[in-house]
C-alpha cells in the first residue's frame, strides 16, 4: 500500500518536529543533515517536507518573512516552454492565469511560491491555494518512482497573487543555490536509504562479493558525507558570495547524484533482483530515488560547471601575477 506522502510531510510540518536553521545563519550542516534524514526515513515525504522549508528559506532571504504556523507550502517554479502562468496586474492586485505542471503536493499544499511571466520577464508570486480561482489537477504520473508526491498540474484563473520580490530575485541570489544543495542533501539521505538494504544483509552474509560491495557504498556515503559538510562550512562561511554559491551548487549537485547512482548500482549487483521484488518499501526507494535524481539537469549541468571553473581560472590567472596556474587546481 503506498503511503499517503502529502499527509504525512503535513503533519510533519504542523507538528513543529523539524527545527531547522535557514541556510547561510551558522548551522547550515544542521540543516543539510535534518534533509538528508527526511528523505532517508522516506523520500517522497522527505521530498515534500524539503519544499516547504525551501519556500520558509526563500520567503526569509527576499522578504524577511517566515512560513505562517499550520501552513504547508511548495515551491513550484518550472518553466517548460508550455503550458505557462501569467500575471497580470489588475487594479491594485496581481492576478495569476494558466497552468503550471510539475507541482509536488499539488492538492494538499495551502500555499506555494509560484513563478509565472510577466511579459518578458519572471516573477516569483506567493499564492493562497484555498482560494478561488486555483484548482489542482492530478494524473498523468505513469511512474512508480515519486508518485506519492501527488505531482501534477495547478490550474489559476486570475487567482489573487503576492509579489515575492522584483522580477529576476528568485534566481539571481545565493540562496536559489543554496537551496540547490539542499536537493542534494535530500538525494544523500536517499541514498542511504537504499543502501540500508544492503548493511542490513550483510549482517547475515560474510560472502567476499556482499563486502566488496559494503565496502564501496560505505566510501560513496563517506565521500557524500564530507562533501555536504564541505558545502555547508562554505555557505556559512560566504552566504552572501552567489558566485561562489553557484559553482559549489553545480559541484554538489552533480557529485551527490554520482553517488546516489553508484548506490543504487552496488546494492542491485550485490542482492540481485530479490529485494526489488520481495521488499516494497526497498524497491519504493529505488524507484523514488531514480526520479528524484533526475531534478538535475544532467550533462547540461557539467557544462555549466565547466564553464564556470574555466573563468574562475582566467580570472584567477589574470590578477595572480605568473601563480594562475597553480591556483587553478
Amino acid at each position: 500500500m503506498m503511503c499517503n506522502a502529502p499527509a504525512l510531510a503535513q503533519r510533519i510540518v504542523a507538528e513543529k518536529a523539524l527545527d531547522t536553521p535557514l541556510p547561510g545563519r551558522g548551522e547550515t550542516s544542521r540543516r543539510l543533515h535534518t534533509l538528508a534524514e527526511q528523505c532517508r526515513d522516506g523520500i517522497a515525504v522527505g521530498r515534500l517536507v524539503e519544499a516547504h522549508l525551501d519556500a520558509d528559506a526563500i520567503l526569509a532571504e527576499i522578504l524577511g518573512e517566515r512560513v505562517a504556523p499550520g501552513d504547508f507550502w511548495g515551491v513550484w517554479a518550472a518553466e517548460p516552454p508550455e503550458p505557462t502562468v501569467t500575471a497580470e496586474r489588475q487594479g491594485g492586485r496581481w492576478e495569476l492565469t494558466g497552468a503550471k505542471p510539475w507541482c509536488s503536493g499539488v492538492a494538499a499544499c495551502t500555499h506555494a511560491l509560484v513563478t509565472a511571466r510577466d511579459g518578458e520577464l519572471r516573477r516569483l508570486f506567493a499564492v493562497d491555494l484555498t482560494q478561488p480561482g486555483v484548482w489542482p489537477e492530478r494524473g498523468g504520473w505513469a511512474a512508480t518512482g515519486m508518485r506519492s508526491t501527488e505531482t501534477g498540474t495547478a490550474r489559476f484563473d486570475h487567482a489573487p497573487a503576492r509579489p515575492v520580490g522584483a522580477p529576476g530575485d528568485y534566481l539571481n541570489r545565493p540562496g536559489f543555490w543554496h537551496g540547490g544543495v539542499g536537493v542534494a542533501a535530500c538525494w544523500f539521505g536517499g541514498a542511504q536509504k537504499v543502501a540500508d538494504t544492503l548493511y542490513a544483509a550483510a549482517a547475515d552474509r560474510s560472502d567476499d562479493i556482499t563486502l566488496m560491495h559494503v565496502g564501496a557504498v560505505d566510501a560513496l556515503l563517506a565521500q557524500g558525507q564530507a562533501l555536504l559538510d564541505h558545502a555547508a562550512a562554505e555557505i556559512d562561511a560566504a552566504p552572501k558570495d552567489e558566485v561562489m554559491a553557484r559553482r559549489l551548487a553545480h559541484q554538489v549537485r552533480w557529485s551527490i547524484e554520482q553517488v546516489a547512482t553508484g548506490v543504487i548500482d552496488r546494492v542491485n549487483r550485490a542482492l540481485g533482483p530479490s529485494p526489488l521484488v520481495h521488499d516494497r518499501e526497498h524497491a519504493q526507494a529505488v524507484a523514488d530515488l531514480g526520479i528524484y535524481i533526475r531534478q538535475s539537469h544532467a550533462d547540461r549541468d557539467l557544462v555549466t560547471l565547466g564553464r564556470l571553473a574555466a573563468q574562475e581560472c582566467a580570472a584567477r590567472r589574470d590578477g595572480s601575477d605568473g601563480a594562475g596556474e597553480q591556483s587553478c587546481r
